[in-house]
């Protein structure tokens, strides 16, 4: 004989599986709600910081180049300068160095030190603006030349990861310095502008035959659409050997 459920048993049973369907869908609900919470959380936190994770790696980076940095400084003889040097001579002497120093520098390597007192910005200098030297720190375009060279100095960075080292350059303003440590000689720079181009713009890494620092970071903050550049123009050159100058 085959049992027939009832009505009761049929609704029991029903109701016993919507109140499992129920708790699910709370359960579900406040998943999400954590989630939604926490990637607002997040979104904050990397707005107005930078991403923590990519920061304490990039962190390590800087520690490690600048301990080699450091013994690079202490191994670097730079080239005799004749006494009563003038300014030409001297520049002549730094620009010589500057492209001995650059011709035996790999990516990821570190260059030097830049600090920018604007942006808080106090970080190793890296050769190379590829993925992973940027990764490191702030680097400098391998298609452009080195400070002292008399040419276009052109440095990109990032905004929201690896320490974020260029998160707020929408704040440079005609008049802040940014100076350029490097074995061979100090450079001190002076900030004149800024432009904003498509991302595609190749243009903006030709030199001009003119000393001039471009600091570069995608535009807006979160996007790669566009390049923010701001430009520097140098005021006093300090060389490891010799009395400081001002650019003629």
């Amino acid at each position: 004989m085959i049992d027939v459920p009832t009505r009761a048993a049929r609704e029991s049973g029903n109701s016993r599986s919507g109140a499992a369907a129920r708790r699910v869908a709370r359960w579900l609900g406040a998943i999400f709600v954590v989630l939604g919470v926490l990637g607002v959380a997040w979104t904050l936190t990397v707005w107005l910081w930078q991403d923590p994770f990519t920061a304490w790696y990039a962190q390590r980076q800087q520690h490690h180049l600048a301990a080699r940095y450091e013994r690079e400084v202490k191994r670097y003889t730079p080239p005799p300068a004749p006494k009563g040097v003038t300014r030409a001579q001297e520049q002549r002497l730094i620009a010589a160095a500057a492209r001995h120093y650059r011709a035996g520098a790999h990516e990821g390597d570190p260059l030097g030190r830049i600090r920018v007192p604007e942006l808080g910005l106090n970080m190793m200098l890296v050769d190379g603006t590829d993925h992973d030297s940027l990764t490191k720190g702030p680097g400098l375009d391998p298609r452009t030349y080195m400070p002292g060279q008399h040419q276009l100095v052109y440095i990109a960075g990032h905004r929201t990861t690896y320490l974020a080292p260029f998160a707020h350059i929408d704040r440079l303003k005609p008049g802040d310095r940014v100076t350029l440590e490097l074995p061979y000689a100090t450079f001190v720079y002076r900030i004149i502008g800024h432009k904003i181009v498509p991302a595609t713009d190749l243009s903006q890494l030709k030199s001009h035959g003119r000393e001039v620092v471009a600091l570069q970071a995608c535009h807006p903050r979160f996007f790669a659409t566009h390049r923010y550049i701001a430009y520097a123009v140098p005021v006093l050159v300090i060389p490891k050997r010799g009395p400081r100058y001002k650019p003629a």
